[in-house]
């Protein structure tokens, strides 16, 4: 469960991000949001990653009030938390496997287990085969494969992407979300940020929609010529 009560962001600078953002993504759920450049949407996952705390209101994950979760808790949290990035930041000097591993070898698991996990992994994205390949020699939806990968290896709860399919063709940019729509039919609660109106309409999940850091939509998401929301983010 992600819950937003009442949450704004102000950052040093007086730019405010986040304006009374309020809502809740039952456990299970899988979800989108979207808004226009700068609308808030990347400052949002931040403070559920804890990257940032919000200024006021509550953010609650698990049923934990992350305004009441010390520094030395964040890592705890953070394994919860499968995260998948627009430019995959892979490790070009490691191989496929040793890139999806690495987060089992920084939690501390034995080498059996992460060999089953790190495969377990490749295979639902299937590229089993190319385990012990770099990944520069692969496609740039391959390479998005292993982030999503790694991002699920030790199996968290939570999947967060910000803006996955970017750098993408729309096939491509499918074959990504049916793998986000695969690992919420098993129980991972997801949240994708993106501005690919038109792919998420397919999609028939709920949307939360951010303008001027401000949710104005929480529902279906229509297709509407020259929506705002239809925008990259930065």
């Amino acid at each position: 469960m992600i819950r937003f009560e009442g949450v704004t962001k102000r950052y040093d600078s007086g730019q405010e991000a986040l304006s009374d953002v309020s809502f809740e993504l039952e456990s299970g759920e899988m979800a989108f949001l979207t808004g226009h450049s700068g609308a808030g949407k990347s400052t949002l996952l931040k403070l559920i990653m804890l990257m940032e705390r919000a200024t006021s209101g509550e953010v609650w994950i698990d049923n934990q009030n992350l305004a009441k979760l010390s520094k030395r808790h964040i890592p705890l949290l953070r394994r919860k938390m499968g995260v998948v990035h627009q430019n995959h930041q892979l490790l070009f000097d490691r191989s496929v496997y040793d890139n999806v591993a690495l987060p089992l070898i920084v939690a501390g698991y034995h080498p059996r287990d992460i060999g089953r996990r790190v495969r377990g992994a490749l295979d639902k994205v299937k590229l089993l085969h190319k385990e012990k390949m770099n990944p520069q020699m692969l496609s740039g939806g391959e390479q998005q494969r292993i982030g999503i990968a790694r991002a699920v290896v030790n199996k968290p709860p939570f999947l967060l992407a910000d803006e996955p399919t970017g750098n993408l063709d729309p096939a491509l940019s499918a074959e990504i979300m049916q793998l986000f729509k695969e690992f919420n039919q098993v129980g991972v609660t997801v949240l994708v940020a993106t501005h690919d109106l038109a792919l998420i309409a397919r999609m028939h999940h709920r949307s939360l929609i951010l303008r001027d850091g401000s949710l104005i939509g929480n529902g279906a998401t229509k297709l509407a010529p020259n929506n705002d929301a239809n925008m990259d983010d930065n």
